[in-house]
């Protein structure tokens, strides 16, 4: 009996312990320190031009649809 319970009070923090250190150090890999965590950031002005490509692109779309339904 004793061996278990020297391995429930030692090796299981132990084992959580090891595991949150490595969570946190991939977290910290991922996002290195004066990086922005939303990844490479786009500027404003890609931005726009992605929201202008897609609001065209849904009128496209939405004409397409018309067209297809109503002959």
């Amino acid at each position: 009996m004793f061996p278990w319970l020297i391995f429930a009070l030692v090796a299981v923090p132990l084992v959580v312990i090891a595991f949150v250190a490595a969570r946190r150090r991939k977290v910290a890999g991922e996002h290195p320190a004066g990086q922005d965590p939303q990844g490479s950031g786009l500027t404003e002005q890609e931005l726009a031009e992605e929201e202008a490509f897609e609001a065209k692109w849904r009128e496209e779309d939405k004409e397409k649809y018309r067209e297809e339904r109503l002959p």
